[in-house]
């Protein structure tokens, strides 16, 4: 049985009683201190690898503008998205934001650019742990990368409540390693070594000592600034979690941003202050360079930071994981993706929603190209960054009376900002000769084909993320 929604263009079908029961995630599982910790662990790998990539696009002054740009695009994000994870608590997160404001197709483009932030970043980060045991052991590669696929996506199956909890020590072992880097570094900071990556001349001598790649620098830099904060936002996917939603939720994104901001700082001017922005705008494992560069290259700090600096990537990749079943979950839920990737088992994990992302991520890492996989990623995120961000100004305008637990500060002021530094930050990821971007497109184009031409014909109406245009369509006739 089907019923029909001509103003969204979609078709809902009925289905049975047990549906909904064979998609069920278990809820309370995580309070707001595990829910920060969740926060962290997504991006906490982006201060192990990756970011100082964007010295080589900019210099440290086109670094360190960009960061800051993409500093403020995050923290309005993040207080945009603590109102409206609290005001629309579901697995869907961003989807369910969009599906509210902006109907299927913007419920469905904004999940579909989530998914595809969330499904390569964790092939990027793989990179980098295999760059990480290359220093550790001398073992990188394809058998690395399918090896940690492997482990981590089983864990997940094991359970969400044990997951969690396992994640949340990995990261606190990152944070110790990113305090003993600090301690370490600290003493030996020497700002010039900050602008020691000469002037480009190449393009009409526009470099300078601060900006050697000019002001285009701070440009391709963004994409790497980005990979200091990436995924963050994907806090609200635990939302069906959560122990108490619509407070914790907020607290735990806004605690673990505020940690991020300052962790980021502390790495972007540590690592080229003490080793040199030239050095190390290209090294696999900045952290543990800067502390060899220092203290030799059989040094137990640097081997210390090494060993348990693996934890910031595991972290990362271990988490995100996560994040993006949920994501494929919800999507399945209410029938955008096939149906069977959202059931779950006696222990309330979406099997499939963790599996079949997960092989595509591993064979994506075969590529090896980390930096390629982080413009990727940032592709889908500034695309569900705009879309979530314009959500939140549509609903303070369609529904001023909707229940908001947490408002956000400077109310669509701050969700303005988001939004317009998401559209510069996805222009951005054209900066590096558009290949990343094309490949983005390419997957994008068929995510939205599948949409227009199958599944928005066979939505389940029952799906919570669905429930509201439902109603509003009974009451419409």
């Amino acid at each position: 049985m089907s019923s029909s929604s001509t103003s969204q263009a979609v078709q809902y079908e009925q289905v049975d009683a047990d549906y909904l029961s064979q998609r069920e995630l278990k809820s309370g599982a995580a309070g707001w201190i595990l829910l920060a910790s969740l926060g962290v662990s997504y991006v906490i790998s982006g201060d192990f690898a990756g970011w100082n990539f964007g010295l080589a696009h900019g210099g440290f002054g086109g670094m360190l503008i960009a960061v800051i740009v993409m500093a403020i695009m995050y923290l309005c994000l993040v207080f945009t998205l603590a109102e409206l994870s609290t005001s629309l608590p579901t697995a869907g997160g961003g989807y369910s934001f969009a599906r509210r404001a902006l109907g299927p197709w913007g419920g469905y483009l904004t999940g579909t650019a989530i998914l595809l932030e969330y499904a390569i970043a964790p092939a990027a980060i793989v990179i980098f742990i295999g760059s990480y045991t290359k220093e550790l052991i001398g073992v990188d590669g394809p058998a690395v990368y399918a090896l940690f696929y492997f482990v981590f996506v089983g864990i997940h199956l094991w359970g969400a409540g044990e997951a969690l909890k396992i994640m949340m020590g990995i990261t606190t072992l990152a944070v110790l390693a990113i305090v003993v880097f600090v301690v370490a570094a600290l003493p030996y900071f020497n700002a010039s070594l900050l602008f020691n990556i000469p002037p480009d001349s190449t393009d009409g001598g526009t470099g300078t000592w601060f900006l050697p790649f000019g002001y285009y620098g701070i440009w391709s830099a963004i994409p790497f600034a980005m990979w200091l904060f990436l995924a963050v936002e994907g806090v609200p996917l635990a939302a069906e979690e959560a122990k108490n939603p619509t407070t914790d939720l907020s607290r735990g994104m806004v605690t673990a941003m505020l940690a991020l901001v300052v962790i980021g700082a502390l790495v972007l001017v540590l690592v080229p202050g003490v080793a040199g922005a030239d050095q190390m705008k290209a090294h696999g494992a900045p952290l543990v360079g800067a502390l060899r560069h220092l203290y030799g290259h059989e040094s137990l700090i640097a081997g210390f930071v090494n060993v348990v600096g693996l934890c910031g990537l595991i972290a990362s990749f271990f988490s995100i994981i996560y994040a993006y079943s949920r994501q494929v979950f919800a999507l399945s839920r209410a029938g955008y993706l096939p149906r069977v990737l959202s059931i779950t088992g006696e222990r309330k994990v979406p099997t499939w929603a963790l599996i079949v992302p997960g092989v595509i991520g591993f064979l994506l890492s075969l590529t090896g190209k980390g930096d390629m996989m982080i413009t990727m990623a940032v592709f889908g995120a500034t695309i569900s960054y705009f879309l979530m961000t314009l959500s939140h100004i549509v609903l303070r305008l369609k529904e001023p009376k909707l229940h908001r637990p947490f408002r956000t500060p400077g109310g669509v002021v701050t969700s303005g900002v988001a939004c317009a530094l998401s559209l510069v930050a996805f222009a951005s990821t054209f900066a590096m000769g558009g290949e990343a971007a094309l490949w983005s497109a390419l997957f994008y184009a068929t995510m939205v084909a599948y949409f227009g031409f199958y599944s928005r014909h066979r939505l389940v109406a029952q799906a919570p993320e669905e429930e509201f245009a439902v109603i509003s369509l009974a009451e419409q006739s």
